[in-house]
């Protein structure tokens, strides 16, 4: 029986050529990586357990949000991708959104104050195109964020090079989108298929939770993400200790010691390795209680760096450069 109750009819809307849109953004927000004078101390840990991470084959899991990518990293991420020190990255619906734009485009981002007022917010054919992009890729048996980057670098999009998803798929490194219902501007459009984008989804969240079943020994960072990031990792987690619990090798019985870093603009305290009460408003903020404490617990170890994403990354990056070279240096 179908729903008693009236949907809203997708005919009537009226979606318009990106040409025509006012965007904020463009590919010349691409900042080129640089070395940084300083970086937080914490940066030097994590890129000390990324490259031991990377030596010993456990996962290098980063998660973010759409943020980061407005903030013009993509190329300091390209760096650690092909240096071996990210081997998934787990993203929202908005990240494939902002890339595929720039990919195609060569420019993202509206003005919502603008457009939602004549109701045009989203309503854009060319980002609609996505819709079509994960319907093909599921027939394909792909999730969505490979249909994705599959797609930009085999069309040769004219901005491919500087595609987080392109880059992913060219490294075959998986990159999961991690969507909710009725979040992104494409689920506005009459070519959106519910039951395919969540299938497109679901098919990421188990390819999420197969890379971590290597997170012993590894690396897992959030940057700017307040609620995919720490539920899609708390879900999984659970998963992979469940399946560790019934595993006949000793080593995968223990998801326990692994190195979390969360970057956000939160003003935490300097030790976060307790969490706060249910009356502090900050119990609220997931990744401090879900990524620095609880998931930690049992032998990992928790970093939090407050900052933009427009320095963090760079931070990061930096601190990398250095521990390889110092390492290089003394062998």
């Amino acid at each position: 029986m179908p729903s008693k109750y009236r949907l809203f009819d997708r005919s009537k809307l009226t979606l318009l050529p990106l040409e025509k849109r006012k965007s904020l953004l463009s590919i010349d927000i691409m900042q080129e990586p640089a070395l940084r004078s300083e970086f937080n101390p914490s940066f030097a840990k994590v890129a000390e357990d990324l490259k031991a991470a990377k030596e010993s084959g456990s996962a290098r899991i980063l998660m973010l949000g759409a943020h980061v990518l407005r903030s013009g990293m993509q190329k300091y991420l390209f760096s650690l991708m092909e240096e071996g020190l990210i081997s998934c990255i787990a993203v929202n619906g908005a990240c494939a959104i902002h890339d595929f734009e720039l990919a195609y485009h060569g420019s993202t981002t509206e003005c919502v104050s603008t457009y939602i007022s004549n109701g045009q917010f989203g309503l854009w054919q060319e980002t609609g195109l996505l819709n079509d992009i994960v319907t093909d890729g599921v027939k394909a048996g792909l999730g969505f964020g490979e249909a994705v980057g599959k797609y930009i670098v085999d069309k040769k999009l004219s901005s491919a090079d500087i595609s987080l998803f392109a880059k992913a798929y060219e490294l075959e490194i998986p990159i999961t989108v991690h969507v909710g219902i009725g979040y992104d501007i494409v689920h506005e459009h009459p070519n959106c298929d519910g039951g395919t984008i969540g299938q497109a989804s679901y098919t990421d969240f188990l390819i999420f939770a197969a890379q971590l079943q290597s997170l012993e020994g590894g690396v897992v960072m959030n940057f700017g993400s307040a609620i995919m990031a720490p539920e899609i990792y708390l879900k999984a987690l659970s998963m992979v200790r469940n399946a560790a619990h019934n595993s006949e090798s000793a080593v995968q019985k223990s998801i326990c010691h692994f190195t979390s870093l969360v970057c956000d603009l939160h003003d935490l305290p300097e030790e976060v390795n307790a969490e706060p009460p249910k009356t502090n408003a900050a119990y609220y903020f997931r990744p401090w209680k879900t990524m620095l404490v609880r998931t930690v617990a049992d032998g990992g170890r928790g970093y939090y760096v407050r900052g933009f994403h427009g320095d963090t990354i760079p931070e990061l990056w930096t601190a990398v450069r250095k521990c390889c070279s110092n390492s290089n240096s003394e062998g």
